[in-house]
């Protein structure tokens, strides 16, 4: 590893935090009376002292820019903190990093108690041995001694990085005998970013990764299945939980079965059909493995071996469940045509059950049934105990989660597996 300490800044480096500041900066000029600004010169707010900004961008008198600094930091402790979200590909950085053994530090001109709970509520505060910020009395944050501040003692500054996206940033860098490095996915340019001394530029998450960690591959992603009987909310979980690790920097890739590629989306068409209910059995499961033998190559494979989390609407377990055991075809029979189908098992199931009475009305009120949806009330029984039964052989891969609840009560499991799994 080329650098044993590395020191982030918060806004515009590690979270894509612009909607919240400036939202609130324009709030505060709102309630000052100033006109109001355009997007491309609210954006120059993200990074520098606000008071600097209100005084240089909105043409405040310093106190009028420091009451506008205090209209600013209510709206946005209340709500602007949580208008953000991490780039995405930083929580698997900031994890291999660490896992190398490197000092993580955060050096925000944010006043700390919203740097810390920022950390805290995206997930990312567990990476870092240092966070420092100013204090609410602070108005004139000083870049140099916030990094001073969040070096660990006796550091050697010669395999020292400091990593953020502004000249303030880079400038402060150089002062200290810091290696420099900019990044261009946040809020400064490469004008300004080689102005200011940067010795290293990165031009998204990937190549900031290759200077920090230079020849070392992606680690293999995740791959999460969402499996259970029609009705049951797992889609509805599954869009919940992309966004949620999405916002905390984890990039997500979304599929489903029957489906996921173009070839494997034309045979769900076919396999779903409510006009082809004179299909057999055999020919439906054969279709099931042809549609999974193309998405897990052209689809799960490459966005693991990507770093991806690969969160995916049914897999292998729901051929065991409603072609083997609704359709009676058997387990031998599933798994012969599926063997060269599969070539990965997924790291986590969240199989979501419920009182079948319950999610035959879910099924029924969601609009026109599709061919599997239309079967009736045995074959779904037996497709129930199936499950059970698979969750019952494989406890540690496959999780339960009952879903007789409200939405935001189920997601609190579905977040805790999936948090588990990625710690």
């Amino acid at each position: 590893m080329r650098y044993n300490t590395i020191l982030f800044d918060l806004d515009g480096t590690l979270t894509d935090s612009g909607a919240g500041i400036t939202r609130s900066a324009a709030y505060a000029i709102e309630r000052m009376g100033g006109s109001a600004l355009p997007q491309e010169v609210l954006d120059r707010f993200v990074g520098p002292p606000l008071v600097a900004s209100f005084m240089e961008y909105a043409g405040m008198s310093e106190s009028d820019a420091l009451r506008a600094t205090e209209i600013y930091r209510e709206r946005y402790s209340a709500i602007g903190w949580r208008e953000n979200r991490l780039y995405a590909g930083i929580a698997p950085l900031l994890r291999a990093l660490k896992a190398r053994g490197a000092y993580l530090g955060i050096a925000s001109a944010k006043p700390e108690i919203f740097v810390r709970r920022i950390a805290e509520h995206f997930g990312f505060a567990r990476f870092f041995d240092s966070i420092v910020g100013i204090t609410m009395e602070n108005t004139h944050a000083d870049k140099t001694e916030l990094l001073e501040q969040a070096l660990p003692e006796g550091c050697d500054r010669s395999s020292a990085a400091m990593v953020g996206d502004r000249l303030y940033d880079m400038q402060a860098a150089k002062k200290l005998g810091l290696t420099a490095v900019g990044v261009l996915f946040g809020y400064g340019g490469r004008e300004e970013l080689e102005q200011s001394g940067a010795d290293a530029i990165a031009e998204s998450v990937a190549h900031l990764r290759e200077i920090l960690l230079p020849g070392e591959p992606a680690r293999r992603g995740r791959f999460i299945t969402f499996e259970g009987a029609d009705g049951c909310g797992k889609s509805t979980q599954m869009k919940l939980a992309a966004e949620y690790l999405s916002e905390r920097g984890w990039e997500v890739a979304i599929s489903r079965e029957p489906g996921g590629c173009e070839i494997s989306e034309r045979i769900r068409d076919v396999v779903l059909d409510i006009r082809l209910k004179g299909m057999s059995p055999e020919c439906e499961a054969l279709l099931y493995a042809a549609s999974r033998a193309e998405h897990v190559r052209q689809v799960i494979l490459p966005a693991l071996a990507a770093g991806k989390i690969v969160l995916c609407d049914r897999f292998l377990d729901s051929s065991f469940a409603y072609q083997a055991r609704g359709r009676e075809l058997g387990d031998d029979f599933i798994r012969q045509i599926n063997r060269a189908a599969v070539k990965i098992a997924p790291d986590r199931t969240l199989l979501f059950a419920g009182d079948r009475a319950v999610l035959a009305r879910r099924m029924r009120s969601g609009g026109p049934l599709d061919r599997m949806e239309s079967e009736r009330d045995d074959f779904f029984r037996r497709v129930d105990r199936a499950y059970e039964e698979i969750a019952a052989a494989e406890p540690e891969r496959v999780r339960v989660i009952d879903t007789n609840r409200g939405v935001e009560e189920v997601f609190t499991d579905v977040r805790a597996e999936i948090e588990a799994l990625l710690d």
